[in-house]
């Protein structure tokens, strides 16, 4: 299991945009916990243990469980906006910018799936004002996926006849990588990036 603190293959430094140590520790330990028991099962007491610190001392930097998922959703959800929009913004012809998307994408939930899997699965748990902001978020990655393909065909490099219902299928590929992939499998996160953008290619029918 990867650790929610470390960096992985892609440079990232999980948590660094959060102040101070102690808030991080916290942040840390809680995706941890969020990840082996789920969100519901998980308690403000067990966060604080696996952080090595008191009950007490987690509410000086978050006052509830819910905040605390906000924060880590709302920092995975613009760094997943974040390598997407680069991607469709980015130079390069359609085909080149959806291999560099899904590439990169697949790259981060598979180095960080224990992070992801929290990002992504634990939506609902949300307060309703929060789980609003998350999925604004979760619409502008769509767009940024939809408009790479509306790109290609009007280039003539993909046929798609039904541009929204793929991207969904592309990102829905995409983010599961994060509840199956293991550290001890036979490929690297690299590996699975450089074949999810293979078969997502193929999927679009990308001409050569």
């Amino acid at each position: 299991m990867d650790s929610a603190g470390a960096a992985e293959t892609d440079g990232y430094q999980p948590w660094s945009e959060v102040t101070p140590d102690a808030a991080r520790r916290l942040l840390v330990a809680a995706v941890e916990t969020f990840a082996a028991r789920g969100y519901h099962a998980t308690t403000t007491r067990d966060i604080a243990a696996r952080a090595g610190m008191s009950p007490a001392a987690l509410y000086i930097h978050y006052k509830t469980k819910e905040e605390l998922l906000h924060r880590i959703s709302r920092i995975g959800h613009d760094k997943a906006l974040e390598i997407l929009e680069t991607a469709a913004d980015g130079p390069g012809t359609p085909a080149e910018r959806l291999d560099e998307a899904v590439r990169s994408f697949v790259l981060w939930h598979a180095a960080h799936h224990t992070t992801a899997r929290v990002v992504q699965y634990e939506l609902d748990a949300l307060a309703p004002e929060h789980r609003s902001e998350i999925v604004a978020l979760r619409r502008q990655s769509d767009a940024a996926v939809r408009r790479i393909l509306a790109d290609g065909v009007r280039s003539g490099e993909f046929d798609v006849p039904d541009v929204p219902g793929t991207t969904l299928a592309v990102l829905s590929l995409c983010i599961d990588v994060a509840r199956w992939f293991n550290v001890g499998g036979q490929r690297t996160p690299d590996e699975v990036g450089a074949l999810y953008a293979d078969l997502v290619l193929r999927m679009v029918a990308a001409k050569p």
